[in-house]
């Protein structure tokens, strides 16, 4: 097992807009919030990264200590997605934030009503989009406790990481 990524904090964004990847990126290595981050494009990539299968097969053990999820995407939407989570015991207590640009109310409730841990509405406002990243990634990266591990994977990352921030973008 290559030891360069254990204990590497690693959050997992499951966004379709590139300018929206762009961005979140930005403010969580501009506010050293994560180690790693991983990007991919849809949410049938999200599930087989999640679940180790496809391209994902080889990738270390480990769930992320976040998922950063869009809603509306092609293949698998962001809901399905957290679904798919909240069914799976080994993934269930992953932490899943809906960052969307949806405001329907429907959708909200959708969310809630299926576990999600917060929904946060993207901000158009460059300014204002850096800073609502930057506050999620304090809470569910430096203040936030995940739950002790109890399954097969690794266990999540405890404190503060020296890994240098970096990114993984999977594209189809």
């Amino acid at each position: 097992m290559n030891t360069q990524f254990e204990g590497v904090k690693k959050i997992l964004l499951v966004e379709d807009d590139p300018c929206d990847v762009e961005m979140t990126l930005a403010a969580l290595a501009k506010h050293h919030l994560a180690n790693k981050v991983v990007v991919v494009n849809d949410g049938a990539e999200a599930l087989d990264y999640l679940n180790r299968r496809g391209k994902f097969e080889t990738r270390p053990a480990g769930n992320p200590i976040l998922v950063l999820l869009d809603n509306k995407m092609p293949k698998v939407s962001g809901l399905q997605v957290l679904q798919a989570i909240r069914a799976n015991e080994r993934l269930k207590t992953i932490p899943v934030v809906a960052l969307t640009s949806s405001r329907e109310p429907q959708d909200l409730s959708d969310f809630y009503k299926h576990g999600v841990n917060a929904y946060v509405v993207k901000p158009v406002e460059f300014s204002e989009f850096m800073k609502a990243v930057k506050e999620l990634g304090v809470f569910w990266a430096a203040i936030n406790e995940p739950p002790p591990h109890t399954g097969t994977e690794e266990s999540p990352v405890q404190g503060a990481g020296a890994v240098s921030f970096g990114k993984e973008t999977v594209n189809n």
